[in-house]
């Protein structure tokens, strides 16, 4: 029912016992419910004719909240998001994943319970958490083999956040959940079958089949930096491999060989920077990356024939540059049927992409059915 009211628009009980089949007090008391858990409002609709005003259920996004982080290798992005799925607050962090989860998370957990107390919220209104972080994830609680940061290999993340929040817990690799951020920014169009690629410190995918974000069997899914190209050999990966596209065309890739002539940049902001203000060195390197990337993604695009393909990451500051070079490749290289109405756009989000995929994440499984059969006594 709840469904029905949050994603259908559905407004009136009578609406609802004709949808449900449900009787009209078996409706009133299943409403009544949801209205004390906070989760439905009502309000008077319109002039009274002379009877009762008319009343209009609504699904109260206000009504609790959720704690999203999505933090990359040298940094990251954290929030309170309403039941909406809407950003009520954020910070940017230096929170890096390659600190460690055991420097990580306490301070995570602090710097939410300092947005919480911004938003004018308390503990007891957060209904679930969800972080993004750079890895597989092999339950809904702990990474296996994050590549480049063995320190989280294991970790029960799940649980430790849990003592603080006791609430559901949820993760998920950081591209995935900018995936279903793009996707659910998507959604009005009508794309059910997106393929999100990061480009920053190193490459990933995610990827949206049939509206629904795919993982794989183990979780691996979407590891396309990590794809050898024929003139890589030699050049070593953080994977432990060598010649992936990633050590050739990733971000960290890229500044290594922009600082032979500009030992200067900072990092890739920097560099991005430079490549919009139109410098011609690092134009050239940007687009060539676009190149040899768009080359793997060729090989996507014929085997997923996706209807969008979404750049994100560091990288696509330097969009101009960088898509023409991906363009380049993917329209000469993959087939005319599965490019005739593929489009190649930046993302929607930009840095928030993680932050409403995280909340994305969370809500579908927090305002499922069965989660709020669980809450009524």
């Amino acid at each position: 029912m709840l469904r029905l009211i949050r994603e259908d628009g559905v407004a009136t009980r009578t609406e609802l016992a004709r949808l449900t089949g449900l009787s009209r007090p078996a409706v009133a008391v299943r409403v009544s419910e949801l209205i004390t858990q906070g989760l439905v409002t009502e309000r008077a609709h319109g002039p009274s004719t002379g009877g009762r005003p008319p009343v209009r259920l609504a699904f109260n996004g206000s009504g609790g909240a959720v704690l999203v982080a999505s933090l990359g290798y040298s940094h990251g992005h954290l929030a309170v998001c309403d039941l909406a799925g809407e950003i009520v607050v954020m910070d940017e962090t230096r929170l890096a994943a390659e600190r460690g989860p055991e420097m990580v998370l306490p301070a995570l957990l602090d710097r939410w319970a300092g947005l919480l107390t911004e938003a004018g919220l308390s503990a007891a209104d957060v209904r679930g958490v969800a972080i993004g972080l750079p890895g597989t994830v092999e339950e809904a609680s702990s990474f296996l083999e994050p590549p480049g940061l063995p320190r989280w290999e294991g970790a029960a993340i799940g649980p430790v956040v849990a003592q603080r929040f006791p609430v559901p817990v949820f993760l998920d690799n950081d591209v995935n959940v900018m995936a279903i951020g793009e996707h659910h920014a998507h959604r009005a169009d009508g794309v059910d079958d997106l393929l999100f690629v990061k480009l920053s410190t190193g490459i990933g995918a995610g990827l949206i089949l049939g509206g629904a974000i795919r993982r794989g069997s183990l979780g691996a899914a979407g590891e396309l930096g990590h794809t050898p190209v024929p003139d890589g050999r030699g050049v070593p990966c953080r994977c432990g491999n060598d010649g992936c596209i990633e050590a050739i065309a990733g971000g960290a890739a890229l500044l290594e060989r922009a600082r032979l002539k500009r030992p200067e940049l900072a990092d890739l902001t920097e560099l991005t920077a430079l490549a919009r203000a139109g410098d011609p060195a690092v134009v050239a390197l940007v687009r060539e990356a676009g190149r040899r990337i768009g080359e793997v993604l060729a090989i996507a695009v014929n085997l997923l024939n996706p209807s969008i393909v979404v750049l994100g990451g560091d990288l696509a500051g330097a969009y101009d540059p960088l898509v023409a070079g991906v363009r380049e490749s993917v329209y000469q290289r993959a087939t005319a049927r599965a490019t005739r109405r593929l489009r190649i756009e930046p993302s929607r989000l930009g840095d928030n992409a993680g932050l409403i995929g995280c909340a994305t994440l969370a809500l579908d499984q927090v305002l499922a059915p069965e989660s709020i059969d669980a809450l009524i006594p």
